[in-house]
Formats: structure tokens, sequence, C-alpha cells
């Protein structure tokens, strides 16, 4: 008998390792034309796993002080060997981490994923995509660079601007009235520890609810495959598109290190909150649909303050994103059209938007 052979009878005498992984033996993958989206979710996945694994060896060196901070991470970059390697992967991983996201989340709205029973399945999707989009904002600061302050700072105005809870937010963001070096360490502790800590159940309440619910499939070919069942295709998960995720992570994996190794992260120049502002400072590319949007609102729009207007339009619509699932019909035959053409009108404005403000002086 192999060594295999042995371990796993070992361990399936003492953890029932057969009925743990049963599940995945029964477990089947739509197959249609649109199968090649599903591979989006599970690439995420393997980007935040990348994200924690560098972060884990960045926090070797890494000194959370508004004194230290741009030194440590400079130290990483010189004297560290391949530190400026794992450094540029932990960069470019959040980013693309980001892309999925948001790739992963519009293909759930373009294929009607979210639909009875899977509302769950997306609403902790939706709040997993605002925890990335939390990580990239409490990241950018962390190396205490002029254009991480300055983009904070802006930031954090921003979150003041929202009626009644503004003021007590944006001070509990910074730990005071300005960004500081209590800001940094606040921002610190969120992203090591609190925004882990949320994502890791999150992604465990995601991944269970996939198992338990399976994987959806566009309401038209359900509607043929419900009244014809022979038409109906799939594919088992294990080990049948296990081994097609794993070669897509590997592609994901070659375009990282491609990016990390031929564009290397810069780290800029250090923290001055003495300084102006550069002039034309813009957040990461993620937020830079909002930033510019609330840019080109009227300082007063009737009573209301123009920024002010701007945010709460933008909780509202993060509010109506994250319900979505329970406006649509039960009725696969009945979906409603307005949802993928708000679906459409929300990806061509982020996607303009962003090019807009990033051409924009």
């Amino acid at each position: 008998m192999s060594a295999w052979h042995s371990l796993r009878d070992w361990l399936n005498d003492r953890l029932e390792w057969d009925d743990l992984i049963e599940p995945l033996r029964k477990k089947a993958v739509p197959l249609h034309g649109l199968s090649y989206w599903y591979f989006l979710g599970g690439i995420t996945l393997f980007l935040f796993v990348i994200q924690v694994l560098t972060g884990i060896l960045l926090l070797l060196y890494y000194r959370p002080g508004a004194n230290e901070a741009f030194e440590s991470v400079q130290y990483i970059m010189t004297q560290v060997q391949f530190g400026w390697l794992i450094r540029s992967v932990h960069a470019w991983s959040a980013n693309l981490m980001v892309f999925t996201a948001f790739a992963h989340m519009f293909s759930v709205l373009f294929l009607k994923a979210y639909r009875k029973p899977r509302e769950l399945t997306c609403v902790s999707g939706v709040i997993l995509l605002f925890l990335v989009m939390g990580f990239g904002f409490s990241g950018y600061l962390l190396p205490w660079n002029t254009l991480a302050f300055f983009a904070t700072k802006v930031g954090t105005d921003i979150a003041g601007q929202v009626p009644v809870i503004g003021k007590p937010l944006m001070i509990f963001l910074r730990g005071g009235e300005e960004v500081t070096g209590a800001t940094l360490t606040r921002f610190f502790g969120f992203h090591v520890a609190v925004l882990p800590g949320l994502a890791t159940l999150l992604i465990l309440l995601h991944v269970l609810l996939v198992q338990r619910l399976g994987i959806s499939v566009p309401p038209k070919l359900e509607v043929e495959w419900n009244a014809n069942p022979a038409m109906k295709r799939e594919m088992k998960f294990f080990p049948n598109f296990m081994l097609r995720e794993l070669m897509a992570w590997y592609v994901a994996l070659g375009v990282l290190g491609a990016l990390a190794a031929i564009f290397p992260w810069n780290l800029g120049v250090k923290a001055d909150p003495f300084v102006p502002a550069p002039a034309g400072i813009k957040p990461e590319w993620y937020f830079l649909f909002m930033f510019q949007t609330l840019k080109m609102i009227p300082s007063k729009v009737w009573f209301i303050d123009g920024e002010v207007l701007g945010v709460l339009t933008f909780g509202v619509i993060g509010l109506v994103w994250l319900l979505l699932p329970f406006f649509e019909s039960e009725d696969p035959s009945r979906t409603k059209r307005w949802i993928t053409g708000l679906a459409i009108f929300a990806l061509a404005y982020v996607a303009g938007m962003s090019v807009y403000g990033h051409l924009a002086k």
C-alpha cells in the first residue's frame, strides 16, 4: 500500500474524510455558453489568499508608525531579498482582486444568478465586494507616502459629509480631527485584523451557500432544461471543474507575476502633513468614478449641499444594489429586464467616469 493510501486511510479513520468530501463528488457545474464566468469567483478567492500570504510576509518587517512606516517599506524594497517583489505582488493582487470582484458581481447580475433561492448568496457577495474596497482604502495609507496621505484625507473628508453620523464617522476613521499617525495605526488595525476577520467569515458563509444551493444557470436556459431535462448538461465539480479552476488560477498567477516583475509598485515620497496637497490628486481607480462624480456635482443643488447629496445618492445606490435580489421575480420565465438595464447602465457609468476621471486634470 502506498504512503498516500495509508495517509488517506489514517485520516478517514479519524476525520471520516470520505464523508467530508462526498458533497464535492456529488456537486455538478452547469455547462453552457457562459460557463466560463463561473471562474471569476474562484479567481477572486485565489487572489485573496495571495493577499493574505504576501501580507504576512510584509508584516515581518512593516512598522505601523508615522515615523517608521515609510522607512520600513523602503527597507523591504531595498534591503530584504525579493522584498520589492513581494510588495509589488501584494499591491497588484489587491488591484486585480478588486477588478475580478467587480467582474464577478456584474456577471452575477447579467446571468441572473441572484434569483430565488440564492438571494443570500448574492447579498453576502455584495458585502464582500464592499469589504474588498475597504481593504483597498485602508491599505493605501500604510506606506505613508504623500499620495496616500492626501487621498486618505480626501476620502475621510467625504465620509464626514454623511448627515448626522458624518462627523463622528470621520473622527472614528482618523482617530482624531486630522489624518495623523493615529490614523495610520487605526487603518493598520482595520487592514490586518478587522477586515480579514470579517472577510473570512463572509467567505465561509458565501462558499457554504454556493455549496448548499448549487450554481445558477441563466433563466432562459433554466426554462428550457425544465421543459426538456434531456438537454441538461453538467460537469462534475471534482475533479473536472476543479482542474479547470486550477488552470484559471495558474493563468491569474502568471498575469500577477508578470505585472509585479515588469511594473514594480512605486513607493513615492514620504508624507509630510505640513506641505500642500499635490495638484490633481486622485484616489485609487476603483474609487475614481465616485470621486469624479462628486467633483462634477454643483456646490448647491436646491437647498442641499452638493457633496452631501452625492454621498447620500451613492449610499442609496449601494443599499439598492444590496437588496436587488429581492426585487426579481421568482418565476424564471418572468425575469425583470429593468435590472439588466440597470446593470448595463452601472457598468457603462463606472467605466466611463473612471476613464474620464483618469484623463481629467
